[in-house]
């Protein structure tokens, strides 16, 4: 069931109406470029060509060829032709496609697109690819019965995450306020309810209740057909896709705004660990979802499941790394990889946790030296909050600054990453001497507090807080079964130990090293040395 405080279809109804008609006041001089004023260019013949194709197979809903158009014939027009420019105007290729307005609306998702992602977008193209996205969503949600439009998975999961994308780009633009222009700033305050949050959560949500996909993830998960509680919508792919990849969308934009509880709760009816889950279908979308999940574990203090989470999905990308060379959004996975490394990094700092082998060695390629510098008390700071700074996802403040507030210019701009930082460096500050003292610990089995507290430079008094910190921290919270909020306490060190009088007497418990892993993994080296070397001897 959705949350009663949220009115959803009824308010985007609203909301969308209010975008199309009176949102968009006539624009200042030198603001807003009309469509009548945007300049004719020539297109290639190859593109026209590629449009009408594109068109046809959009019309005939051929979902095999539209996969192939949009992850590789555009990209490679892309490269060829726009890579500094934008692709031609709609206006300007709407003769191509006999007007079709389902067709062009598509075709500004990605000429926007396009745009945020190779060249600086202006504050009208931020505008009109909002207004497109009402168009479209409108479309979808409002027509009359269940529309006939079928796009990949790949394309619909870039809908919404280029949705959220752009939302989060427009909160920051309208943040820093400084540098903008008289027209550009009265745009804004006669504009305020573009990209706002609450328009922005109304369309996730709508999606997911025209869907029903909640109700068919329950099914599913109780061991039943999704199709029994599909409906008239949610039986079809487009919808059921949106929704489900709308629940992943709300995962990121409530971490966006800083509600990690709420984020996790939007996955109480998707399993991480079922196999062909929904979200392995896009790689991209796979690796968002554990990112965010482990993300929010992580700023929830439960460094345990947070590790669980990162090892997960690096494991896979490390997996399946050569397949990700021939996608469009290998630098996007790569980046949001080194991400999650410099995460981990940190939660195995806090958490002290034996990692796979081959998760251990990237880490230590990676980030060997940071791993070092965080062990130590006069520096752990500093490079607990530079990784943070490259890690962590950029937060967004719902609502702008007060733009009729005559003061506003001079006031500083509220800084969500700063916000955020400052909250997980208060964690992290009372637990900077923990790794020196556990590298203590584990050279003993007794040990006088006395001459622990002489070691670490601290009074007796200090030692027996530090202690107790050191033992209420390594019991966490851990996920066991049920959605992921649920958990059970449970120890997470490895380091055990009990204070008698001034004596602490220290358990620690070894793993034995997994030699298989090790063996398998040198000989996988072994075989491609040796293919180079008979490559090479070829030549």
């Amino acid at each position: 069931m959705l949350p009663r405080w949220i009115r959803i279809h009824t308010v985007f109804q609203i909301q969308l109406r209010e975008a199309n008609s009176t949102t968009f006041h006539e624009p200042q001089e030198g603001v807003h470029q009309t469509s009548q004023q945007y300049q004719e260019v020539q297109i290639p013949d190859v593109v026209k060509n590629f449009i009408v194709f594109f068109h046809r197979n959009v019309l005939e809903n051929n979902v095999h060829e539209l996969h192939s158009i949009y992850e590789h014939s555009f990209n490679k027009l892309t490269e060829k032709f726009y890579a500094k420019d934008s692709w031609p105007e709609p206006e300007a290729i709407a003769p191509l496609v006999n007007d079709d307005q389902v067709f062009l609306t598509l075709y500004r998702e990605l000429y926007y697109r396009h745009i945020y992602s190779r060249l600086a977008p202006t504050i009208e193209h931020r505008f009109h690819s909002y207004e497109n996205y009402c168009d479209l969503f409108n479309y979808i949600l409002n027509s009359e019965g269940p529309v006939p439009l079928e796009l990949p998975n790949q394309w619909l999961w870039d809908i919404i995450d280029e949705f959220i994308y752009q939302f989060q780009s427009f909160c920051n633009y309208r943040n820093r306020i400084k540098n903008k222009t008289d027209e550009e700033l009265a745009f804004l305050r006669d504009n305020s309810q573009i990209w706002s949050c609450y328009s922005v959560l109304n369309v996730l949500y709508s999606l997911i209740q025209k869907s029903r996909i909640t109700e068919q993830l329950l099914v599913s998960k109780n061991g039943g057909d999704m199709q029994e509680a599909a409906g008239e919508y949610g039986s079809r792919p487009l919808y059921k896709m949106l929704g489900y990849f709308s629940i992943v969308g709300l995962l990121r934009v409530h971490c966006l705004l800083g509600d990690f509880t709420l984020a996790l709760k939007m996955m109480d009816n998707i399993e991480l660990n079922k196999k062909q889950a929904l979200f392995a279908r896009v790689t991209a979308c796979h690796v968002t979802t554990y990112y965010y999940v482990g993300f929010a574990y992580m700023m929830m203090r439960r460094y345990a499941d947070a590790i669980k989470a990162f090892s997960h999905i690096l494991t896979f990308i490390n997996r399946t790394k050569q397949y990700h060379t021939r996608s469009y959004q290998h630098e996007q996975i790569t980046k949001k990889g080194d991400q999650m490394y410099a995460l981990l990094t940190m939660c195995v700092t806090l958490c002290p946790t034996r990692l796979d082998e081959n998760i251990h060695s990237q880490l230590r390629e990676k980030y060997a030296e940071q791993s070092n510098r965080l062990t130590k008390p006069e520096e752990a700071l500093q490079v607990f909050e530079e990784l943070f700074h490259f890690a962590c996802p950029k937060f967004i403040s719902p609502n702008g600054p007060n733009l009729d507030d005559p003061e506003v210019m001079n006031l500083t701009p509220f800084e969500p990453v700063q916000h955020y930082t400052k909250i997980f460096l208060a964690e992290v500050r009372h637990s900077i001497l923990l790794p020196t003292l556990r590298s203590y610990l584990k050279l003993y089995t007794t040990m006088g507090n006395a001459k622990l507290a002489s070691f670490l430079e601290i009074d007796p008094e200090q030692l027996r807080t530090l202690l107790m910190m050191s033992k209420i921290r390594s019991r966490q919270i851990k996920w066991v079964e049920g959605t992921l909020l649920e958990g059970e306490y449970q120890g997470t060190s490895d380091l055990d130990f009990c204070m008698k009088e001034d004596m602490l007497h220290i358990a620690e418990s070894k793993i034995g090293r997994r030699y298989g892993d090790w063996f398998l993994r040198n000989i996988n080296k072994f075989q491609d040395i040796l293919g180079g070397l008979e490559l090479s001897a070829k030549v």
